[in-house]
This record gives structure tokens, sequence and C-alpha cells, in this order.
């Protein structure tokens, strides 16, 4: 008897020591891109940061002075970082509200809920230009749609992209209408809330307020936590309305961190001053990420009970 229990733990060590073989085969085209399109360019631009370079000459090594100028005598860069986080809370605290709001909407069954689903979809696959210049249309001061509903209503009009207070709302409201892939993860996550849990809150007299905030905020916690950190890096990245429509304007309201280092190397061939630049976007996107992730613990809710 004990002949054979060791001999089955030999094939089962066997097995795992060849399941684990095929893995790593398998991970190996994961490791070689993760290398190759993430960590390696990181550490290129963190070099070319360190050096003059105009992107024609030879890179001259010059040490942290690209950083040191940053912070110190470049008239951007502080309204640059302003404008970004400030776009970037906009954007994903509306973008959540929205999804979150819109997915419980396309969870109910309503007549056509496909054709909804679609249609509140859509926007995210267009092309990002096009929607931003359509965007302009009705924004625009003097007949846009909007100023001309102001108008009926008896109010002044709004210089939305025009004015460097409504800019940055003007431009963040954009970026919510265009978060359809937040609504399907959204949609996806509400279909796996186990419906025991609103049927014993029924029999128990919750209404529909209190399932919400007692079943259905909880159970989509980890959703709420994908998507927010999602949203919050694609935001903080923003460079699209820049280019489009404002370029920067007016004033440095919407020179976001994107466009300022596209500006620098594209337009001023500064390469090295624009990978400095990069690199405190990085630092700020991590920032924030790390916070994330180190506050997650206290407001994830786990199904079995377990908080980590």
């Amino acid at each position: 008897m004990e002949t054979i229990n060791k001999r089955q733990l030999k094939r089962r060590s066997r097995i795992h020591s060849s399941e684990q073989r095929v893995a790593y085969i398998c991970l190996i085209p994961a490791f070689f891109g993760l290398f190759f399109l993430t960590y390696a360019p990181l550490v290129g631009v963190l070099g070319i940061s360190l050096t003059n370079w105009t992107g024609l000459a030879k890179p001259e090594f010059i040490g942290f002075d690209n950083y040191i100028n940053l912070f110190t005598t470049d008239p951007y860069i502080k309204d640059s970082i302003i404008a970004t986080i400030y776009f970037a809370i906009l954007s994903v605290v509306g973008s959540m509200i929205y999804s979150l709001f819109i997915a419980i909407m396309l969870n109910r069954k309503i007549p056509a809920r496909g054709f909804f689903r679609a249609i509140f979809y859509v926007p995210f696959v267009l092309p990002a230009v096009a929607i931003y210049v359509g965007w302009s249309w009705l924004y625009e001061a003097n007949f846009g749609f909007f100023n001309y509903i102001l108008s009926e209503m008896g109010l002044n009009k709004v210089l939305f992209i025009a004015d460097s207070s409504y800019v940055v709302p003007s431009l963040s409201m954009i970026a919510v209408w265009l978060s359809g892939n937040l609504i399907v993860i959204f949609l996806a996550g509400l279909q796996n809330v186990p419906s025991v849990y609103y049927e014993a809150a029924e029999m128990d007299g919750a209404n529909g307020w209190k399932r919400f905030l007692h079943i259905t905020l909880p159970c989509m916690t980890p959703i709420i936590f994908y998507n927010l950190l999602m949203s919050l890096i694609a935001n903080l990245q923003i460079v699209t309305p820049a280019l489009a429509l404002t370029n920067g304007g007016p004033g440095n309201s919407s020179r976001f961190m994107t466009y300022l280092m596209y500006d620098q190397a594209f337009v001023n061939y500064k390469l090295g001053y624009a990978c400095a630049t990069t690199f405190i976007i990085f630092a700020i996107l991590a920032a924030f990420t790390g916070v994330l992730f180190k506050t997650s613990n206290r407001w994830i809710f786990s199904e079995g009970g377990d908080e980590k």
C-alpha cells in the first residue's frame, strides 16, 4: 500500500512539473511583450530624459538638468499639472457615476434593451478626433446647440471652450460621454450579482435604494476598482481634446501634460526635455495608482467575507 502511494505521489509530481513547464512556455510571448513594449521603452525614456537631444545632433548627457529646468524655469509645467489633474478628477468621477447609472438602467427589462446598449457603447469606438470636433459644434459660441438652448431659456451664452473657467469641465463632459467601455464592464458586473441577495432583501422589506446601497454597491466594488483604475490612467494621459480643439488654450488652461510633451518633442524638437515630461507623467500616474491600491482593501467587498 505504501509503495502504491509513493507511485501516485511521483506521478502527480511529474504531472505538476509538466503543467508548470507548459505554463512557462505559454507565458514566454507575454514576458517578451511586457519587456519590449513596457519596461524597455520606460528605461529608454528615462535615459533620454537625462540628455540634451534634438533628434538631429548627438545626444549630450546633462544629468537631471531637464527635470530641474522643468520645475524652475518652465512657464507651463505648473498650469499643465493642475489642468491634467483637474481634468482627470472631473472625468473619472463623472464617468463612474454616469456609466454605473446607465448600466443599472440598461440592466432592467426594458423594450429594445440590446439597441440601447449598442447606442451607449458606440461613442467609445468612434474616432476620438471626430467626436471632439462634433462636440465643438455643439459648444460653438454663437450658433451652437447648447448656447441656443441657453438663449431660449433667457440665459447668457457660455464660451464653453473659449473661456478658461469652462474649458476643462466642458472637455471632461465629452470624456464622460465617451465612457461606453465602462458601461459594458459595469453591466457585466451587475449581471453577476447573486439574485438571492435581492430576494432576501425584498423579503426583509428593503426598498430599491437600500438594495442598491447595501447589495449592489458592495458586490460591485471589485468592478468599480477596475473601472476607476482604467479611467484614471486613461484620463491622466489625455491629449486628444487639446490637439483637436484648444491647442492648450485659452491661455494655458487646457495645456495637459501629454500636450506639453507633444509640443516639446514634435514642435520644438526637445526630445530629452519631452522625455523628462513623460517621466513626470509616469510618476503622477504611479502616485495615483499607488494610493488607489493602498486604500482598496478598505472598501473592496469580498463575497466570502474575507477582506484583504
